[in-house]
C-alpha cells in the first residue's frame, strides 16, 4: 500500500511542477515553442475543464493556479482514503 502512496505522491509533485513551469513559459516563450507544445499536450486537457467554468478575469487565467490546487486536494484525499484501508 505505501507503494501506491508514494506512486500518487509522486505523481501530483510531478504534475503541479509541470503545470506551474508551463505557466512560467507562457510568459517567456511564443505559443508555437517546441517546448509549450510538449507540455501543453499534457497540461492543456486538464486546464480545458476548468477554464470553461472559470473564465479568465481581467486578463488573467486562474486556471493553472486552480488546477495545481485541485492536483493537491485530490492527491492528498486519495493518500487519506488509502491509508484509511491499511
Amino acid at each position: 500500500m505505501q507503494l501506491v502512496i508514494t506512486i500518487i505522491n509522486t505523481t501530483v509533485s510531478i504534475l503541479t511542477l509541470f503545470v506551474f513551469i508551463y505557466s512560467l513559459l507562457s510568459f517567456i516563450l511564443g505559443p508555437y515553442h517546441p517546448m509549450r507544445l510538449a507540455m501543453g499536450r499534457v497540461i492543456e486537457p486538464m486546464l480545458v475543464p476548468i477554464r470553461k467554468v472559470i473564465p479568465a478575469v481581467g486578463g488573467l487565467d486562474f486556471s493553472p493556479l486552480i488546477l495545481m490546487i485541485l492536483l493537491q486536494v485530490i492527491g492528498s484525499i486519495l493518500v487519506a482514503i488509502l491509508r484509511s484501508l491499511s
